[in-house]
């Protein structure tokens, strides 16, 4: 008798967890992106204690999971969106230039994601921006426009849509000096934050103001679009991303590598007909470190669809990730090198509550002229009370030269304005941070250490394998970069060396590292002499005479505008002028007397060396 009982209490079981299975979905399931633009964590309560209340955002979290350390890869659209769209590092695939002179192409074993998404059934839309720095195949989507939806998809057939919101976009902050402040904003200004890089003025306090009106009504949107769903009853069955596209527009975050350009707020909604799928509980947090580079593989996951191997990103949610994997990433990677016409190079990590910056050209200075940027009254503004000498040293520092590295407690200094590395207390975990930098960019490797001029003309077509293809190279260019990071006596004959090289870039590395040192070392000035008269590549003739103006063993100003005149490429030309500009805007205040009739026509039809020329009043 307890043997039958046994066994139908067994059977019982058995059925009940067979009545359970049955009723987990028999197909994938729905995702969406709500993408806002230009919008860190620093501005919304949900994430910090000087944000404003977004109810609808919130109201996704009480149905999901806020992400506390979510970060964009690069901090600027067309950069971060080519991370986003290929699961892959900007600067493996030379894709991380904003804004594009040529779209690179992918090899052919790698795709945008949702190709994979498309092979699998699912109905792929963008609502409407792309951006992408990477031609894209006919296989990506099946709408993207303004008008695509969800809704034109095949009955039953599951669907990844992207919505995009540009009511936070930069442009919303280029108000005229007639219109401010006839515009009442909905916050108070005097009670909005202003952080301590920023002149605490009047005109930044309205413009935090007008920024946080403008998160609000970009939170009705996002409302709204959740309403939408809602209607057509897909919210069991969708999960739902929003997050923003990058850091905030306030002065010195988009375009920059600090935690406001970078860190974005990232909430993400569990559909209950999936809970299954995610090993965290609804209304939770983790503080577990996600970046742009792992959405796409994130979405694959959760689709069900084995995420190719040639992808960078690792899923973050679905099948195979459980919350102690999530909770223990720690560590962030980032980039930047052209924001429209403005060069620099610099790289960054942040593991846990530590930062690290590595500055590859520490003389471009952060306020170098971005004309786009610089439409904005609040950095005009801080410009003007720089000049007059009106600004403390934080608030000044962003138009003052750069240490090459940078450390950084995030926890303790948010707005990174506490170099550590200075500090010698700190010598270990700064070579920690060094290390683990310098392994992630030989890794893929870093194709930057190519000028963009010399990768559009032999790389475009195939940058991943041209890449690997040339790494000795950029191994060796990577190890005359970081000269700069030693100590002057120990390496110079080093350098010298390598200005003495056969290769061209290993002479352009050469020359910069002497710039970023700014030791007036005699030899070294022989040799920068002799390379900006004779040298093979115009752009090393440039940056000897960069590197001569800066410690003003020589005015420089005839031998670059002699290279800008006999280019014939618009890229080498635009970097040539970006020296130009910070020899003349920096504190050497060098004038250049261009004449634009001398600069090749090939060159003038550049969009972006038309920005620097209208900059400098030659247009």
């Amino acid at each position: 008798m307890n043997f039958r009982i046994i066994i139908i209490g067994l059977l019982t079981i058995v059925s009940l967890q067979s009545s359970c299975s049955m009723e987990k979905p028999t197909v994938p399931p729905n995702i969406v992106w709500i993408t806002s633009e230009d919008n860190s964590k620093h501005y919304m309560s949900l994430f910090d204690e000087n944000g404003v209340e977004t109810p609808n955002i919130e109201k996704l979290a009480d149905n999901g999971v806020i992400f506390n350390r979510a970060f964009s890869n690069a901090a600027v659209c067309s950069a971060a969106r080519s991370t986003l769209i290929a699961s892959c590092y900007g600067p493996r695939l030379a894709s991380h230039y904003h804004r594009k002179m040529e779209c690179i192409q992918l090899q052919d074993s790698m795709e945008m994601f949702p190709s994979y998404l498309r092979k699998a059934g699912y109905y792929t839309t963008n609502n409407a921006k792309e951006d992408y720095n990477i031609i894209k195949a006919d296989n990506v989507w099946d709408n993207s426009s303004n008008k695509a939806s969800w809704r034109n998809r095949k009955e039953g057939q599951p669907f990844f849509h992207v919505q995009n919101l540009n009511t936070t976009h930069e442009g919303c902050l280029h108000f005229t000096e007639d219109e401010y402040p006839t515009h009442k904003t909905k916050f108070n200004p005097d009670s909005c934050f202003v952080q301590p890089n920023h002149p605490q003025t009047d005109l930044f306090k309205y413009t935090n103001a007008f920024y946080r009106d403008r998160i609000v009504q970009m939170d009705e949107e996002v409302g709204d679009i959740i309403n939408e769903l809602k209607k057509d009853s897909l919210l069991d069955n969708t999960f739902i991303f929003y997050y923003g596209d990058h850091g905030g527009i306030l002065p010195g975050s988009k375009g920059y590598l600090y935690e406001t350009g970078l860190q974005v707020p990232l909430v993400v909604y569990i559909p209950k007909n999936y809970r299954h799928l995610i090993d965290l509980e609804n209304g939770s947090m983790t503080n577990g470190f996600v970046s742009f580079v792992d959405f796409g593989a994130t979405v694959l996951n959760l689709a069900g669809i084995e995420v190719p191997k040639n992808m960078d990103g690792k899923p973050f949610l679905g099948k195979g990730v459980s919350k102690k994997q999530l909770e223990d990433r720690d560590e962030t990677y980032s980039y930047a090198d052209r924001f429209d016409e403005k060069y620099d190079m610099v790289r960054a990590v942040r593991k846990g509550k530590f930062k690290y910056i590595r500055n590859y050209q520490p003389f471009n200075f952060d306020a170098l002229m971005n004309n786009y940027r610089y439409k904005q009254l609040a950095y005009q503004e801080w410009r003007n009370l720089y000049d007059a000498g009106q600004l403390n040293d934080v608030q000044a520092a962003f138009f003052k030269p750069k240490q090459a590295e940078a450390l950084y407690d995030v926890e303790v200094d948010p707005f990174e304005t506490n170099n550590l590395a200075l500090h010698p207390e700190f010598a270990t975990k700064l070579a920690e941070m060094r290390t683990k930098l310098e392994t992630w960019e030989m890794s893929m490797p870093d194709l930057s250490f190519y000028p963009e001029f010399y990768l559009l003309k032999n790389a475009i077509k195939d940058p991943a394998s041209f890449g690997q293809a040339h790494k000795n190279e950029l191994s060796r260019y990577f190890h005359i970069a970081n000269l700069s990071l030693a100590d002057f006596a120990s390496v110079k004959s080093e350098i010298e060396s390598y200005l003495k090289s056969t290769d061209p870039w290993d002479r352009y590395w050469a020359l910069i590292v002497c710039s970023s040192f700014g030791e007036a070392d005699s030899e070294l000035i022989s040799f920068a002499k002799e390379i900006s008269k004779t040298d093979s590549e115009l752009i090393n003739k440039v940056r000897a005479a960069e590197f001569l103006g800066l410690i003003k063993a020589e005015n420089p100003v005839q031998a670059i505008s002699n290279a800008l005149y006999k280019s014939t490429d618009g890229a080498e030309a635009l970097l040539i002028l970006n020296t130009i500009v910070m020899l003349q805007d920096g504190d050497q205040k060098y004038s250049f007397d261009l004449k634009v009739n001398k600069i090749q026509k090939e060159v003038l039809e550049n969009k972006l060396v038309e920005q620097r020329l209208i900059y400098m009043q030659l247009l």
